[in-house]
């Protein structure tokens, strides 16, 4: 699995436009193959994280080149985006606890 760890600060005067493309994106994103979710925080102190898991590198990197998630990149720095990071995780082990469940 891959994981992607998109961390940003929005600027005050793009607040609108990132909160019109996200869901958006959002939603583009579930429509790839090897989709398996992703979840958005926000922090106290303002910054965003979006988590983004994918099958494979292979999935990711298709999302990653899909045309309208690039051209929403794009947008992304030029109006709303004050500061970002990407990080790009290959999952080495995962465990899992559930209270309850078998």
């Amino acid at each position: 699995m891959i994981v992607t760890v998109f961390r940003s600060r929005l600027k005050d005067e793009g607040r609108a436009d990132y909160f019109d493309l996200a869901p958006q994106m959002g939603a583009l994103a579930q429509t790839m193959p090897g989709y398996r979710s992703h979840k958005v925080f926000t922090a106290e102190d303002g910054e965003r994280v979006v988590i983004v898991e994918f099958d494979d590198e292979a999935s990711q990197h298709d999302w990653s080149v899909n045309p309208l998630h690039v051209d929403a990149k794009k947008q992304g720095r030029a109006n709303f985006y004050a500061e970002y990071s990407v990080q790009v995780c290959e999952v080495r082990r995962e465990s899992r606890f559930k209270a309850g469940g078998s």
